[in-house]
C-alpha cells in the first residue's frame, strides 16, 4: 500500500528551493505555513487521561485558508451560520468563468481582476433582477483553478429564485423549475460589463478588448435544487474549498508528482498527471490569493446589512411547512476532551511545546491525577 502523500510532504522535499522560484513574499509565506501545518514547528501541547494515563501530543495547525488540513472546521461553522439563513425557496447555482485571454493580467494584478469579477457578476445579476422588478441576493464563492492545477478564474454563485420589490414583498422570477434567466443574455451582459470595468481602470489594450468580444463567455446555469436544504450540503463543496486536497495526490517520487484530476473536456473522466515537484508547487501557488481578499461574499437581500430584516420578513411571506433544516455534519463534531483510547472525556493538558526550545509542562496541581498509575500510552 503506498503511503499518504499530502502536500506538506511536496514542499519539506523542495525544502529551500522553493525560495527561489520567483514567489513574492505573501506567497512564501503561505507555503511556508502549509509545509509546517501541524509539526512541531508550529508548537503543540500535550494531553494526558485522568482516567487511562494515554498522553497524546497534538501540534497546532497553520489555519490558512490555503491549508488542505485546516478547512474542515470553518466549513461546518460557515455552513451553520448559512443553514439559519436559509429561504423556503428554490435555489440556482450559476458559474461565471473569466476567458484565458485574461489570465496574463490576472497573474500580474489579481486583487483588481478578481474584484472587477465579483462587481461584474453581482452587476449583471443585479440588472436582470431589476428587469423583473425585484431586488434579488446572492452568495458567491471565488475560485481560481482548474483541477489539473492551471489558472481558471470563476465564480460560483448561489441565488434564490426570487427577490423583494419596492413595497418589500416577495415576488417569484421562476416558479416552472427552469433556469432563473437567460444563459445566452447572462454571458453578453457579463462580457459588456466587465469589459468597461478593464476600459475604466485602464487594464489592456485595444487588441485585447476585441479579442475579448470575438468569443462567447462561458456562464454556466444549473437546474434549480430539489429543496432548499440541499443548498446547505451543496455549498459545502465550495466554500472552503482548496486547489488540491491530499488526498488526489497519488504518489511522490524522484522529484515527481502524481495526482488524479477530473477531465471536463470529456464528461469529467477522471485521469492522472504527473509534473515535476517544481512545476507542481507553481501551479499551487497561482491560486494563493492576495492577502485579505475576500473569496466568499454575499449581495442584495442576502448581505449582511440587509439580510438581519429581509429574511424574517420574507419567511412570514412564505409557507415553509416542508421547509426542514439539516444537520451540517453526519458524524459528531471532534471533542478534544474525549480519550482516544478509553473513549471517556477526561483529557486535560499537561504541557505545551512551544515553537522553540523543550516542552513546558503545567502545575503539579494538574496533572498529578493523570499519571498516577505509571503507565503513558502514546496515541
Amino acid at each position: 500500500m503506498l503511503e499518504k502523500v499530502e502536500v506538506a510532504d511536496i514542499l519539506r522535499g523542495l525544502g529551500e528551493k522553493v525560495e527561489h522560484l520567483g514567489f513574492n513574499n505573501h506567497q512564501l509565506r503561505t507555503l511556508s505555513a502549509l509545509r509546517k501545518c501541524r509539526t512541531s514547528e508550529l508548537g503543540g501541547h500535550i494531553d494526558a487521561c485522568g482516567e487511562c494515563g494515554t498522553v497524546r501530543i497534538s501540534y497546532n495547525s497553520c489555519r490558512n485558508r490555503h491549508c488542505p488540513k485546516c478547512q474542515g472546521n470553518k466549513r461546518e461553522e460557515w455552513i451553520r451560520k448559512r443553514n439559519a439563513e436559509l429561504l423556503p425557496v428554490s435555489y440556482f447555482h450559476v458559474v461565471f468563468t473569466l476567458p484565458d485571454a485574461l489570465n496574463c493580467l490576472c497573474l500580474h494584478a489579481p486583487r483588481i481582476l478578481y474584484a472587477l469579477l465579483f462587481m461584474s457578476v453581482w452587476e449583471t445579476l443585479r440588472q436582470f433582477g431589476f428587469n423583473k422588478g425585484v431586488k434579488i441576493g446572492m452568495i458567491c464563492v471565488l475560485h481560481t483553478w482548474g483541477q489539473n492545477l492551471g489558472l481558471h478564474p470563476h465564480l460560483h454563485c448561489i441565488i434564490p429564485c426570487g427577490g423583494v420589490d419596492k413595497n418589500g414583498k416577495w415576488k417569484n422570477i421562476r416558479a416552472d423549475g427552469k433556469f432563473l434567466f437567460p444563459v445566452k443574455a447572462l454571458s453578453k451582459v457579463f462580457r459588456a460589463k466587465y469589459v468597461a470595468h478593464l476600459r475604466k481602470h485602464k487594464l489592456g489594450s485595444q487588441e485585447l478588448f476585441d479579442a475579448l468580444f470575438s468569443k462567447e463567455w462561458v456562464v454556466y446555469a444549473r437546474r434549480p435544487f430539489a429543496h432548499p436544504s440541499h443548498v446547505v450540503e451543496y455549498l459545502g463543496r465550495y466554500t472552503h474549498k482548496v486547489a488540491i486536497s491530499n488526498n488526489r495526490i497519488l504518489s511522490y517520487e524522484n522529484g515527481k508528482v502524481r495526482f488524479r484530476y477530473k477531465d471536463y473536456r470529456h464528461n469529467g473522466v477522471q485521469k492522472e498527471m504527473e509534473l515535476d515537484e517544481k512545476e507542481f508547487v507553481r501551479r499551487l501557488s497561482l491560486h494563493i490569493l492576495p492577502q485579505g481578499f475576500v473569496r466568499i461574499r454575499h449581495y442584495g437581500i442576502l448581505s449582511s446589512t440587509t439580510k438581519k430584516e429581509a429574511i424574517p420578513c420574507i419567511r412570514e411571506q412564505l409557507p415553509d411547512n416542508d421547509f426542514v433544516h439539516v444537520a451540517v455534519s453526519k458524524g459528531k463534531p471532534y471533542n478534544p476532551l474525549i480519550c482516544p483510547c478509553c473513549g471517556k472525556e477526561s483529557m486535560v493538558t499537561i504541557g505545551v511545546i512551544p515553537v522553540r526550545g523543550p516542552p513546558v509542562f503545567l502545575s503539579e496541581q494538574r496533572t498529578s491525577g493523570c499519571l498516577s498509575d505509571g503507565l503513558i500510552r502514546i496515541s
